[in-house]
């Protein structure tokens, strides 16, 4: 039994309690690799131990795990691993969570750029030797019940689980040149974040943080300006 794990009953009730069906689903695909899940290091508990290498699963807000990942870069090989539904089924449940309402497929397909929302937290970590990213592409149900208390966006109904129904592809970035990989071969140099948009088909909030955070990473620099917006280009 790994170090940190007797012990820890109370622990793992309260863990269980807070984490989705899909974070749980994730922990245990990498467990059966050979791994050992909730140990402690350094006084911080590690979703997943895989020989040296130690792996959190974050399915949204780096901005939570950013100093924790800061601190044990410093010592340790870290990967943080992140979901992006490619395809998503919407599961509506009554306000008892009994039994099922309607089950509907969501328009909106995700795409591996997505990335870019939550890594605008934390893009210097990717300059560290010590730091990994993989992003897992994914199918997934999304449980919903009416309750009330949920977004006014979804007229009260809460998001209350997540449930993984397969990894379709991993995508792993080591280093900052690994992501030039995203940015389209027939992209015109410079070019503006309208145009990383259009050729990408993404939105212009999107295409900012994906320049934002290949600036923090010196992949590319800023080279003028054309009318009110930058010019971007890569860095050699």
């Amino acid at each position: 039994m790994p170090a940190g794990w007797r012990g820890c009953n109370t622990y793992f009730q309260n863990i269980l309690m807070q984490q989705t069906a899909l974070h749980s689903s994730l922990k245990e695909y990498y467990v059966k690799q050979g791994a050992h899940e909730e140990v402690l290091v350094d006084g911080y508990w590690i979703d997943i131990v895989q020989g040296d290498l130690l792996i959190e699963i974050q399915t949204r807000n780096f901005s939570a795990i950013r100093k924790k990942l800061s601190d044990l870069v410093a010592r340790h090989s870290v990967r943080l691993v992140h979901p992006i539904s490619l395809e998503k089924w919407i599961v509506r449940m009554p306000h008892d969570g009994v039994s099922r309402l309607s089950r509907r497929k969501s328009p909106r397909r995700g795409r591996i750029e997505d990335i870019f929302y939550e890594l605008v937290r934390i893009p210097d970590l990717m300059e560290h030797p010590n730091f990994s990213l993989e992003v897992l592409l994914i199918r997934e149900e999304e449980i919903r019940i009416a309750d009330g208390k949920g977004s006014w966006r979804r007229n009260g109904v809460s998001i209350i689980n997540r449930r993984l129904l397969e990894i379709v592809e991993r995508h792993l970035f080591s280093d900052p040149p690994d992501f030039r990989k995203l940015l389209p071969q027939d992209l015109e140099r410079p070019f503006t974040n309208r145009h990383l948009a259009e050729k990408l088909s993404i939105s212009p909030r999107l295409a900012a943080r994906m320049t934002y955070c290949l600036r923090s990473m010196q992949i590319l620099h800023i080279s003028g300006k054309q009318k009110r917006s930058y010019l971007f280009n890569l860095s050699e």
